[in-house]
């Protein structure tokens, strides 16, 4: 059997994209931004045609799914109603040997299978919809638009008809009864064999319902005086088994386990391998709410994924390394443009996923950034880029990571791709042709920068100190340093020696000069 497979999105004119497009892999898809970026906005769109659900369109509101500037825009021009915005969302699926699913009704115009939902004004109602825009009022005619859903093939479906099993697992709304329910009716939904099986189901607990009323209600009702009214036991849309099912683990009810738990239970839940497996599993921010260990055994667990094509939004630096950068969909508020990293080479990819816990979502979210490589040249690059700038760092949209030497290569692969102007500050290690000329050979590149001593005899940042500010080293670490000289006691307590530095002579100190051409290097 096929497995199926969303390839690609296109959207239109909803909420914060006015145009947007974006191919997905087949397995893990990890959208990753900022803020107010359009992550949730492309889970949304997906949840949404795969739904066929005209109710959750008309929830939402056609106000608030549409792109607001558009409608800003329209109603300050001369409102023609030719000039109609119209909204869109586009699913584009591989071959599923579905003819139901095939045709040319895209915005591609070509033959390919997938779903449509558009929002667009009704022609039967232009006399309407007319004069309602030559109205002097700012008024918007969206009552007046169409919702519909539509196969690439022409043909209508709705709710009953799932041409995709999906799943929308919002962990930002872990707290939310319908959220809830709705997931553990889609699981159930999705775990039974059949529809007889449902069906049986049905019957069954409606009998229990029914022997419970006549066995334990029984005697109850024998004592209401009243022959035209009895007590007895709901059993309507809201009061029904799927309406009543709940998830243990153990004994302790679902919604009874903390917040973290929760979130867990309802991803591990939704991932495992059934009978009637979900095709798509749509997941919100799956560290909300979960400890350190909890979200490394997650990532196990997503990692473990079978037959199942996920997309998952994400702000967690271990989520978005350990399941791989080269299936990232990086997002940013200030562009629409999505930017993918499939072309990282696959041993950068494997550096950050093996990596200890690191930073790589603060450096691929910057605009310019100094990498050092140890905590010394960190604590104090802020106040050299001050002496050197007379400027304070946290104004510029400059940023200073931490990460080891040896790791300085995946970096630039990162900043290749996403044209990262990045300085590196390291260490010559007494050789300075080999260690920082060949061994970066390979990245010339005008965004990408090594500065370091270039003189063989002063191998560290230690010892460069030292040699730019000896009298004020002396003056602060001679009575600490026993047998050693003041320059070997810094080289043996790096980070207490780079602390008091910056807590008592901050702004007397002289940064090296390689860090000075970093500094200046980099604010260009």
């Amino acid at each position: 059997m096929t497995r199926k497979i969303i390839e690609k999105i296109k959207i239109k004119n909803f909420k914060r994209f006015k145009e947007f497009e974006v191919k997905f892999n087949d397995s893990i898809n990890l959208l990753i931004g900022d803020n107010e970026a359009g992550k949730s906005t492309i889970l949304s769109a997906i949840d949404l045609v795969l739904s066929g659900s005209r109710s959750k369109v008309e929830s939402c509101g056609l106000d608030n799914m549409f792109n607001s500037e558009v409608i800003q825009n329209f109603l300050a021009s001369n409102k023609k109603y030719e000039d109609l915005p119209i909204l869109y969302i586009e699913l584009y699926f591989n071959d599923q040997t579905n003819k139901d699913l095939d045709g040319k009704n895209n915005s591609d115009e070509v033959k390919t299978h997938g779903l449509a939902l558009r929002c667009e004004p009704r022609d039967d109602l232009s006399k309407e919809i007319k004069d309602i825009l030559q109205q002097k009022e700012s008024n918007f005619p969206f009552e007046f638009y169409s919702i519909t859903f539509k196969t690439f093939e022409g043909s209508s479906y709705t709710s009953y008809r799932k041409y995709m099993r999906h799943l929308f697992l919002d962990n930002t709304e872990i707290d939310n009864e319908y959220a809830t329910k709705s997931y553990i009716k889609t699981l159930y939904n999705n775990t039974i064999i059949n529809d007889s099986e449902k069906n049986r189901h049905q019957n069954e607990y409606r009998k229990h319902k029914e022997n419970f009323k006549d066995s334990v209600l029984g005697d109850l009702n024998s004592r209401v005086s009243s022959d035209e009214y009895s007590f007895s036991i709901r059993n309507n849309s809201r009061a029904n088994l799927e309406t009543d099912l709940t998830i243990k683990e153990g004994d302790i009810d679902l919604v009874n386990r903390g917040k973290g738990r929760q979130c867990f239970i309802k991803t591990e839940f939704a991932l495992q391998k059934n009978q009637k497996e979900l095709d798509v599993i749509l997941i919100e921010e799956p560290e909300n709410h979960l400890s350190h260990i909890n979200m490394k055994k997650l990532i196990d667990t997503i990692n473990k994924s079978e037959n199942k094509q996920l997309f998952i939004t994400t702000h967690s630096n271990l989520i978005s390394s350990r399941l791989d950068l080269r299936k990232s969909i990086l997002l940013n508020s200030n562009s629409t443009l999505p930017i993918l990293l499939d072309q990282l080479p696959k041993d950068t990819a494997k550096f950050f996923m093996k990596a200890p816990d690191n930073n790589v979502l603060e450096f691929i979210f910057s605009k310019k950034v100094i990498l050092v490589e140890g905590d010394s040249e960190f604590m104090l690059m802020e106040s050299f880029y001050t002496n050197v700038t007379s400027n304070k760092l946290e104004n510029s949209d400059i940023h200073v990571i931490s990460v080891g030497g040896t790791s300085f290569k995946h970096y630039f692969n990162i900043a290749k791709e996403l044209k990262i102007k990045t300085a590196v500050v390291t260490d010559n290690d007494g050789n300075y042709k080999e260690n920082c000329v060949d061994r970066y050979s390979s990245y010339k590149d005008s965004n990408m920068g090594i500065f370091s001593e270039t003189d063989d005899k002063i191998p560290t940042f230690e010892i460069s100190m030292y040699q730019n500010n000896s009298k004020i080293c002396d003056e602060l670490f001679k009575a600490g340093r026993r047998t050693l000289t003041v320059q070997d006691y810094m080289l043996s307590n790096k980070t207490n020696c780079a602390f008091e530095l910056l807590e008592k002579k901050s702004t007397e100190i002289k940064p090296p000069q390689y860090i000075v051409d970093a500094i200046q290097w980099i604010k260009k």
